[in-house]
């Protein structure tokens, strides 16, 4: 269940204030950088569906070179540093291979 209003975007508990790139989870604020903004915003836009490397390449790095998306790994780890419980075994981003990411709901 995805709502948004004013810039804030709200999902599974998370509210993601992409103004003030600050993401609250279980009531604790999560400093955020601009770009993990851009990538959990459309992951949670698109919450319970794959949101392909292509997509996120583009419309974060404004870019369709897809030959190393190793930045988009890092990110992608990051970010599961300040969601997850367990980064190690992601319950709420999760890989689809060779397909690409998905927020889970």
């Amino acid at each position: 269940m995805s709502h948004q209003n004013a810039g804030t975007l709200k999902v599974n508990g998370f509210s993601l204030n992409m103004a003030k790139a600050s993401l609250q989870k279980n009531g604790r604020e999560i400093h955020l950088t601009p770009k993990e903004v851009k990538v959990l915003a459309l992951l949670m836009q698109n919450a319970g569906q794959v949101v392909s490397r292509k997509t996120l390449m583009n419309r974060v790095w404004e870019t369709n070179y897809l030959e190393d998306t190793r930045t988009l790994d890092v990110h992608i780890c990051w970010l599961r540093q300040k969601v997850e419980d367990n980064p190690k075994i992601p319950q709420r981003i999760i890989t689809k291979r060779g397909r690409g990411y998905l927020l889970k709901v």
